[in-house]
Parts: structure tokens; sequence; C-alpha cells
């Protein structure tokens, strides 16, 4: 079967990066997106309904039946959910690159998330959510420090608000929502991670990404990245590999990784998707599309091997 994709959010930085690999391997693509992409995107994209409308599933699955496609590569965070539980209507022969919907469900909300993590003894900032502090100083005094406040389920630090004591924040009519986590100051990574199920004959397998320069200063999506050399950062891709683990997630999935002061690594967030910089990792959709090769198609049933790969941390 040769794979003829669908991407969504075309026109972020996600399915921007999905989207010129795809094309590069020769593979025929078409995006999706919520608002018009301008002249030149390189792309055709068509317009759906935002993920938070019930309709957007049916209008993807129409979509998809229209243009023939057998592959969708999700890249909005907030349509996760849905389309890991809406993966079995696209019908037999269509690919839906999305873990199973539990994991996928606990990645999409960084409470559930931490939570998680935390129980399992992986380590991630230490957080609540507003209403278990009195204001931003009594956050600030129990997670150590300045504090980070930003939407559970949103992607990335859309809507997030740095508070250090430097400012004035009307702490209660924070919206509803909201994850407060303590802020960790270090290196940022994004390891990437290709999950397999524990009884698979593949191992899982992660590479480190480092964001050397930010988009907005301290946070928000990196300007610049490089793929860390082999050997270097391999406690960040072991936090990240490991909270993978436990979430139970399969195929890509993109984590966002810092260091305290003291150089230990925490988890931040984990996306059940590829992500912005996953052209620096081209073995993640090598993976996907080895799974043509198979006679039938799960989730979890990837059978690129490891071990071809350079710089890779198989743990």
């Amino acid at each position: 079967m040769k794979p003829r994709a669908l991407v969504t959010g075309a026109g972020g930085p996600a399915g921007q990066a999905i989207t010129t690999q795809l094309k590069a391997r020769g593979v025929p693509v078409l995006g999706t997106d919520i608002r018009e992409l301008p002249e030149g995107a390189g792309v055709t994209v068509v317009r759906v309904p935002e993920a938070s409308d019930p309709e957007m599933v049916p209008a993807l699955r129409r979509l998809v039946a229209v243009e023939d496609v057998n592959l969708v590569i999700p890249t909005v965070g907030e349509e996760l959910p849905q389309l890991a539980a809406a993966r079995a209507g696209f019908g037999p022969d269509v690919r839906v690159v999305i873990g199973d919907p539990g994991p996928v469900a606990l990645a999409g909300d960084k409470l559930y998330t931490a939570w998680q993590l935390q129980s399992a003894g992986v380590p991630v900032p230490r957080f609540g959510v507003p209403r278990d502090f009195a204001s931003a100083d009594a956050a600030m005094e129990a997670l150590g420090g300045p504090v980070v406040v930003r939407p559970r389920t949103a992607g990335g630090w859309r809507g997030a608000i740095f508070v250090d004591g430097s400012g004035e924040v009307d702490w209660h009519h924070l919206p509803t929502g909201q994850i407060v986590q303590e802020f960790i100051p270090g290196t940022e990574y994004g390891p990437m991670v290709f999950g397999t199920p524990a009884h698979n004959a593949a191992p899982p397998f992660v590479i480190v990404v480092e964001k050397t320069e930010m988009a907005h200063g301290i946070a928000g999506n990196a300007s610049a990245a490089r793929r860390v050399e082999a050997g270097e950062a391999i406690d960040a891709g072991n936090a990240a590999l490991a909270a993978v683990r436990v979430l139970g997630l399969t195929g890509p999935v993109d984590v966002v990784v810092r260091r305290r002061a003291d150089g230990t690594p925490v988890v931040l967030e984990v996306n059940a998707r590829f992500g912005a910089n996953s052209g620096l990792v081209p073995e993640l959709l090598d993976a996907v599309l080895a799974s043509f090769a198979l006679p039938s198609f799960n989730p979890g049933s990837f059978r690129q091997a490891p071990a071809a790969y350079a710089h890779v941390a198989v743990v």
C-alpha cells in the first residue's frame, strides 16, 4: 500500500515540519487548518472546524473518503483526544497516527500528566492548580520560586503567565482550567520518542533535540534547535522515554524537558504527536511509513529497527 497523507494543522510549526518531510519523500499530502494559508504555503490546505467543534471529526472523515487518503497525521494538540477516540471510524484501511484513547487523554491534560508521572517517580516540576494557593505569593512560596500559570490543555506556552513577584496578578480571576508549575530555568530539550507497547518485539527509541534559542525569551517555540550528539543529554532522553512508557503512548511523541538549576531533568509536558522539530529526527516518520509494509495495522506495531540509526539512545 502506498501512503497518501493528510496532515492536520498544516499551517502550524509541527504541521509544516511533517508536511515538508512527506513531500521530500514523494508522499502525496493534503493539509487541513482552521484558517486559509497564504500563497506559497507549498501544500493544498482545506479549512475545517476547530477541534472544539463536534463537526471537526466528521469533516475530516469526509475529506479522507473524498480524497482517498490512507494516512492521517494529526499535529494539533487539542484535537488529539477526539481523533484517538474516533480512530476506528476512519475505516480499516486508514492509518491514523495517534495512540490509544486513554493514554492520549492523559497526555492531553498537563495536570493529569503531572499526576501520572509523579506517581510513577518520573521527575516533574512542582505543581498544583490556582485554587491550591491563596495568592500568587503563596504559590511561589509553596513551589519554591517563580511559577508559570498556563492552560492545562493548550499546546506549548500559549496563554502562559510568568509570575515572579515583579507585577500584579489577579489570582482569583485567572481563567478556568489552569495549572501552576514551578518555573524551571535551565536548558530546554525536545526529546522525540517513538513508543511501542511492552509486548512489541521492537523497542521504543528516543532522540534528543536541544532548543538553543527560544522565540520568546524564556519560553515558547524554539527559534533554533540542534540534534544532540550520541551520548549527550542521555538523562533528558531517559526522562522522556520513561514518561512515554508510564503514560502508555505509542507512535511519535514530542516531550518537553528542562533542567533544574542543579542539572536534574524534569518533564514539563508530553505531546502525543510529531513536534515542530521533527525534521531533525527523520527516523520518526521513517518508522510510521514502515508500517505500510505490514499486512495489517495496529498503532503500536511499528517494526522499524532503531539500531539502524545513528545517535539513538535505546533504554
